[in-house]
C-alpha cells in the first residue's frame, strides 16, 4: 500500500491516479479537502490527516500494510513565515519518521525547480550546483531545505529517499484563479465569455500537465531499481504563451484572447535523467493538455 499524503491536491491526486493505474493499491490523505475526483473515486481508501499530528500519521501504519510514502502534503504560508515553517516541517518530520518506523522502501517527497534560481546554465539538470541566492518565495526557501532534511534522516535506514524537483505545474484540480500559473485564470475567463487579461507572448517556461506530472512521479516510486536520488519532475520542454493561446484558439475558436508582443523565457528543466531511468515522456504536448484542461473545466469546478 502506498501512501500519498495531500492527496487530494493537484498533483497528489494525479499521482494516486497514476499509481493506480500501475496496479499499486494506494491511501490518499487530505486534511481540509475532502472531495474526491471523479477519477479517483472508489479507487483508493481515503484518509482525513493532519500530517502535523505524530499520533494521527503513526496510526495509518496500524490500518495498512504501508509500502512506500509519497509526501506530498503542504501549506500556503500566511503572514508569519515561522508558523508556515513550523507546520510544513512539523508534517515533514512525521512522514519521515513513520517511514524510518515502518521501514518503508521508498521516501518520495516534493521538492521545486525553484531550487535551481540564481543558477545561469540552463536547461535545468539534476548536476547542477544549486546557489546560495535569496528567494523569491517562502515554499522555494522550505523546499529547498527540504532535501538534506530528507536525505539525512534516512541515511542508513534502507529507506530510499527520491527527491522530486517538481516543475511549473498545472492542470485540473488546480485553483482556477491560480497566482502560481496564468493558465487557470486565463481558461477561465475564456470559459466565462470574457476576454482574458493580456499575456505576453514571449514569456513562458517550464511547464507540465498534471497527470503527466502524476504519472512521472508514479514511475519514480514504483521502479524496480533507481541509480539517483534527485528527479526533475516535468515535460522537458519549454511552453511559450504564444503557444498556449495557440492552444486555447484551437480548442474554442470563437473566445476572443489576448496575447501581445514581449517577454521571455524563462529557464525549464531538462528530465533526460528521469526518462532514463523509468521511461517517462510526456503524454501532453500544450495542444493536447489546453484541450484536454478544458474538456475537464466545462463539467469541473476546479
Amino acid at each position: 500500500m502506498i501512501v500519498v499524503t495531500g492527496g487530494l491536491g493537484m498533483i497528489g491526486a494525479h499521482t494516486a491516479r497514476a499509481l493506480v493505474d500501475l496496479g499499486q493499491e494506494v491511501v490518499v490523505t487530505a486534511y481540509r479537502r475532502t472531495d474526491v475526483p471523479s477519477f479517483l473515486a472508489g479507487r483508493v481508501a481515503v484518509e482525513t490527516l493532519d500530517v502535523t499530528d505524530r499520533e494521527e500519521f503513526f496510526a495509518l501504519g496500524k490500518r495498512y500494510p504501508v509500502s512506500d510514502i509519497v509526501h506530498l502534503a503542504g501549506t500556503i504560508p500566511g503572514e508569519d513565515p515561522v508558523s508556515f515553517f513550523r507546520t510544513d516541517l512539523t508534517g515533514l518530520l512525521n512522514a519521515l519518521d513513520a517511514a524510518r518506523t515502518w521501514g518503508v522502501r521508498r521516501f518520495a517527497v516534493a521538492s521545486s525547480i525553484g531550487n535551481y534560481i540564481g543558477q545561469p546554465e540552463t536547461p535545468w539538470h539534476e548536476g547542477l550546483p544549486l546557489p546560495a541566492v535569496d528567494l523569491p518565495h517562502l515554499i522555494i526557501a522550505f523546499k529547498k531545505a527540504v532535501e538534506p532534511i530528507t536525505t539525512h534522516s534516512l541515511q542508513g535506514t534502507g529507506t530510499e529517499p527520491v527527491l522530486l524537483r517538481i516543475g511549473s505545474t498545472w492542470g485540473p484540480l488546480m485553483d482556477p484563479e491560480s497566482a502560481f500559473s496564468p493558465m487557470p485564470p486565463y481558461v477561465s475567463a475564456v470559459l466565462r465569455g470574457e476576454t482574458p487579461g493580456p499575456l505576453n507572448a514571449d514569456d513562458g517556461g517550464d511547464c507540465c500537465y498534471a497527470p503527466d506530472a502524476g504519472r512521472a512521479i508514479a514511475l519514480l516510486t514504483t521502479a524496480s531499481s533507481l541509480p539517483h536520488t534527485i528527479y526533475n519532475v516535468s515535460s522537458g520542454q519549454p511552453v511559450t504563451h504564444r503557444a498556449f493561446a495557440e492552444a486555447v484558439r484551437a480548442a474554442r475558436p470563437d473566445a476572443a484572447l489576448a496575447v501581445v508582443p514581449g517577454g521571455q523565457q524563462n529557464p525549464h528543466l531538462d528530465i533526460s535523467r528521469l526518462t532514463a531511468d523509468t521511461g517517462f515522456t510526456p503524454a501532453f504536448d500544450i495542444t493536447r493538455a489546453v484541450a484536454d484542461y478544458i474538456t475537464w473545466r466545462t463539467t469541473n469546478p476546479r
